[in-house]
């Protein structure tokens, strides 16, 4: 058992160490290389994984709904938690719900649970994705744009490879190579991206780090767990969910506070730390899931 989740997580957090002692010792700006991926890599793996690698699995409505619970579920105790002890929770809030699905998650649930994982965990992302354009941003002070969120290339992919699943088309044979190979672009440019951010530091943070980072796993397994016994969904979404709410904040929580000014340096801590909790927490996670 050591040494499978070795298997797993030696290579995504090898892939994020590497990256990260890179941007320390050469600063460098990905943010071209980031558009590129929201525009193109992430919605062609996206579209590539519903119409591809899914077999029309009914198991896509349990995976919305319990990011939708997990997510907004640890909101909630989040934001009791900073009623109780006196936090800002314009700080903490946002990075408990909204973890690392992304640059974290898929590849860990592609390497833990296979391809035939991969569409599930895609729903997460979504699932995350949408949330954190709407809800997050509300509790940031700002409001809710239709426009960009139907402008979202994201979320045009997923509705495309929905709609392709459903009526059982696929992309024409001369195609499908070209998205598939786009998508696996995706995955490890979102680990060096991590790694390379994660590397800007946030010097004078970490006690506040060290809380909100703990905060998002804990807050998360409170939710996801007893969801996941209450509803039973068949494997691996069961473990998927599980692994999902111990997952880290997601770095667009930074990017977003720092968007907005809500205390950018503190919830860059609070991502940075809450990653190096992840060393712990998901192998402590896929132990008791695999």
């Amino acid at each position: 058992m050591l040494l499978r989740i070795l298997e797993i997580t030696v290579p995504v957090f090898g892939i994020i160490a590497l990256a990260y002692f890179y941007g320390r010792a050469r600063p460098t700006y990905l943010r071209d290389a980031n558009r590129l991926n929201i525009v193109i890599f992430t919605p062609a793996l996206i579209f590539h994984a519903l119409t591809e690698r899914s077999q029309g699995s009914g198991d896509f409505v349990m995976a919305a709904l319990g990011a939708v619970v997990i997510v907004l579920g640890s909101g909630v105790l989040a934001w009791l938690w900073t009623r109780l002890t006196h936090r800002d929770p314009a700080i903490y809030v946002g990075p408990a719900m909204f973890n690392n699905c992304g640059n974290l998650g898929l590849p860990i649930a592609l390497l833990a649970f296979g391809e035939d994982a991969l569409p599930l965990a895609v729903v997460l992302l979504v699932t995350e994705n949408l949330l954190q354009f709407t809800v997050g941003l509300w509790l940031l002070g700002d409001s809710v744009q239709l426009r960009k969120l139907a402008t979202n290339p994201m979320l045009i992919a997923t509705a495309a490879g929905v709609l392709c699943m459903i009526m059982d088309w696929h992309a024409p044979a001369m195609i499908a190579p070209g998205i598939r190979m786009l998508g696996e672009v995706s995955i490890p440019l979102m680990l060096v991206a991590l790694g390379v951010r994660l590397a800007d530091g946030a010097p004078g943070q970490w006690a506040a780090g060290f809380v909100g980072g703990l905060a998002c796993p804990l807050t998360g397994l409170a939710i996801a767990v007893p969801w996941v016994w209450l509803t039973q969904p068949a494997p691996p979404l069961a473990a998927l969910l599980i692994v999902f709410g111990a997952l880290p904040p997601a770095v667009l929580n930074y990017m977003l506070a720092e968007q907005f000014a809500v205390a950018p340096q503190r919830v860059a801590a609070i991502v940075a730390v809450g990653h190096v909790i992840a060393l712990a927490a998901i192998p402590l996670t896929l132990y008791f899931v695999l």
